[in-house]
């Protein structure tokens, strides 16, 4: 099967080493059909190494990279046949080794990474006089001899779930600043690629581990000047760039991130809100220059933060947190020898509990939108598509016998989603995505769409945990829980509040001064939103790192003593978990909010249709953040006001393509049978389709590559 790509050329030992290919053609406007190359002189070699990437619904195999000093024909010459359609981003695995990947672009050339289940490799371009490219072994970054290949032929082409099993999808935005755009030889085209490179790596990352899809959406390339301050200071940088966001990007996404050509005064290479995916304020993150891998595992570690996981090094490094994986380490890590690739079972489980907890809603939501022109196969519905279950892999194992080359086989519905079963769409009424806790509101079927209803939740202000909370962006909250995720006990007793958030010292206050000098001493009636107070505390907190000294205090108070404990446990991001969250309810119909105690009707819990005084959709629903009203079962209108007992499990009429189809088959079956016994003529009916649209290793070290061998290391939604 191999002998294709080899051009006649035996299958011997393959060998690893650093590869530079070169070619006096610099320009590639199109995707890569044929690639030749030329051995011009030989290192230090090593393991095995074919590597191939599938692309399913195409043709099958569409990249073979040969690496070896004894597969070239007489001529030291080998030809690499790249076969595919004008897509050109790929994901795959090498052949023949178990727990290997590959992330790969043909786009204007070739670039990405590759494992071999053991070890890491890159290739990417270099700046050059003639295209040239570098393969690297990640493991042993500093580079010695080199065998080159000189590139002498290139032909282009013309031409019911629960948060863990439901896909999650993130739709991102990435602008690229102005020093991006210098690092990529101030070319728009090769900015991009190099963006869609680290993207299509890190989506790789997310889809095999966290069930989840990176989905580019939007891109941004400031090529004249950066439209923010760039400085030093990291996370300065990031709080103007989500200022930038909220004022000037109009694009629906649900996280938008920056990559910047500069180096930050940072341990780190890159910044991002902890939680923040789905908000408009706190929904994105900057991430600094490198080459596409630790590129890629930098965006993963910032995209990681803002879906709810942490980077503490010392709780990864002891315990039942630590990375198994001594040798790669683990993404949310600063351990590890080489490019770490996985996420510890403890990162995953802080992203699961995001999802339960109400975080990242919007993480439900397929996209109807990608940045790419529609494709055949990338498993979404784009137009001139009636359907798109994937690669062909993914097709075979659901969607194959509804779904054929993006249109629908015959009387099919739908091909996949939470709302097809057997290319027909479930009943209207069917619980497609159950509640994850109080705030949550179930979606059901429509029962004319194979997609699940978009993921919404209650409006700010339900009481939830019997009374005891209040619902904010989708999660209870309440002082108890915070102080047991934070502390490991509960919040403390009232009196503490009163005692020492209104002296307004370290150790009680509600916030810093504007100036960073002092503290803010809380108000009276706004005490239970300051400092958050616990019965008891750990010696460090679970999540942040401590800064100054705990509070630790035993009153006398009643006849009883009460202890009075906190701390300012803060994140990357400089958010401090110490102080009670907004939304915590702080009195009767009262709420937390920057620190100060609000009337919940600040909120507009009474905006939706139907709600008067104290009635919210006509008492028959729940009002969601989307500010629409949802309806408990048997109660229909924007509304709910109106009772219609036959609207849930219900059949409706069959909509799109197919049931277009269905309708016209009958009917024509209809008129030819009583044609038959009328004795009529026969009656022939072609039925036509109707086509519609549907719908660690420290990364801080950098990899630049200079000629020779030489190389130093290295939502848009409306929460706010």
């Amino acid at each position: 099967m191999d002998q294709e790509f080899y051009q006649g050329v035996s299958r011997n030992t393959f060998k690893r080493g650093l590869i530079l290919v070169k070619s006096a053609n610099r320009t590639f406007n199109k995707h890569l059909d044929k690639l030749c190359l030329r051995v011009v002189s030989v290192c230090k070699l090593g393991a095995a190494l074919p590597l191939k990437a599938l692309r399913g619904n195409k043709t099958g195999l569409i990249l073979l990279v040969l690496i070896s000093t004894e597969i070239f024909n007489s001529y030291g010459i080998i030809c690499l046949v790249i076969k595919g359609g004008e897509h050109c981003y790929y994901h795959g695995r090498v052949r023949g080794r178990p727990g290997s990947w590959a992330a790969l672009s043909t786009c204007h050339g070739l670039q990405g990474m590759f494992s071999d289940g053991n070890f890491s490799y890159g290739i990417e371009p270099v700046g050059s006089r003639e295209v040239r490219y570098y393969f690297w072994h990640f493991s042993n970054l500093k580079l010695m001899n080199c065998f080159f290949f000189s590139q002498i032929f290139l032909q282009v082409r013309r031409g019911q779930r629960n948060v863990q099993t439901e896909t999650k999808y993130i739709e991102l935005m990435i602008i690229n600043d102005y020093e991006m755009f210098v690092q990529l030889r101030r070319s728009t085209l090769q900015t991009k690629i190099f963006a869609k490179s680290v993207v299509n790596m890190a989506d790789l990352i997310y889809k095999e581990q966290l069930n989840t899809r990176i989905v580019l959406v939007a891109m941004e390339t400031w090529s004249s000047e950066n439209k923010i301050a760039i400085g030093d200071d990291a996370l300065l940088t990031l709080r103007d760039f989500m200022k930038y966001r909220k004022e000037s990007i109009k694009e629906r996404c649900d996280a938008v991130h920056l990559f910047s050509g500069r180096t930050f005064m940072s341990s780190r290479s890159e910044a991002a809100y902890i939680g923040g995916i789905c908000s408009v304020t706190r929904g994105g993150g900057i991430n600094e220059f490198g080459s596409v891998g630790p590129m890629a595992i930098t965006l993963c570690q910032s995209l990681g933060q803002n879906i709810g996981m942490h980077r503490n090094k010392e709780r990864m490094t002891a315990g039942g947190c630590r990375c198994p994986d001594l040798w790669q380490g683990c993404i949310m890590d600063d351990t590890g020898y080489n490019l770490p690739r996985k996420f510890s079972r403890c990162s995953i489980d802080e992203y699961l509990r995001f999802l339960q907890q109400g975080g990242g809603s919007c993480l439900f939501n397929k996209p109807t939108k990608l940045l790419d022109p529609s494709d055949c196969g990338n498993g979404y519905v784009e137009p001139g598509e009636e359907c798109d279950c994937g690669s062909l892999l993914e097709c075979t194992q659901s969607g194959a016998n509804c779904c054929k080359k993006c249109t629908l086989t015959h009387n099919a519905m739908c091909s996949n989603g939470l709302c097809c079963r057997d290319c027909k769409y479930e009943l209207r009424g069917v619980v497609c995505r159950d509640a994850v806790n109080d705030c949550d509101i179930p979606e059901t079927c429509t029962g004319d769409s194979s997609q699940c209803p978009h993921n919404v939740h209650k409006l700010d202000g339900y009481t939830c945990d019997a009374g005891q909370g209040r619902c904010y962006g989708g999660r209870c909250k309440t002082r108890d829980g915070q102080c047991r995720t934070l502390w490991g006990f509960n919040s403390a007793d009232r009196f503490c509040y009163e005692k020492l958030n209104s002296e307004g010292t370290e150790k009680g206050n509600c916030g810093p001064e504007p100036g960073g000098q002092g503290w803010v001493p809380c108000n009276k009636q706004d005490v239970l939103c300051g400092l958050l107070l616990c019965t008891n505390l750990t010696e460090r907190p679970r999540f942040g790192e401590l800064q100054g000294k705990l509070t630790s205090l035993t009153v006398h108070h009643q006849n009883r003593y009460m202890d009075c404990r906190g701390g300012h446990a803060v994140l990357d991001d400089g958010l401090d978990l110490g102080y009670v969250e907004n939304g915590t309810p702080c009195g009767p119909n009262m709420m937390c909010l920057e620190h100060r105690c609000l009337p919940v009707t600040t909120f507009n819990l009474s905006s939706c249709p139907g709600s008067l005084f104290s009635q919210i959709c006509s008492h028959h629903g729940n009002c969601s953040n989307e500010v629409k009203c949802i309806c408990d079962p048997d109660y229909t209108g924007k509304d709910c006001s109106y009772f219609n007992s036959s609207s849930s499990l219900a059949h409706v009429t069959p909509t799109g393509p197919s049931g277009t189809n269905i309708i016209i088959g009958s009917v024509a079956g209809a008129i030819l049978l009583a044609a038959i016994i009328l004795g009529g003529t026969g009656w022939g009916f072609k039925l036509m389709w109707i086509n519609s649209v549907g719908k660690d290793f420290s990364l801080k070290q950098k990899r630049c590559f200079e000629s020779g061998c030489v190389s130093r290391g290295v939502s848009c939604s409306w929460l706010g």
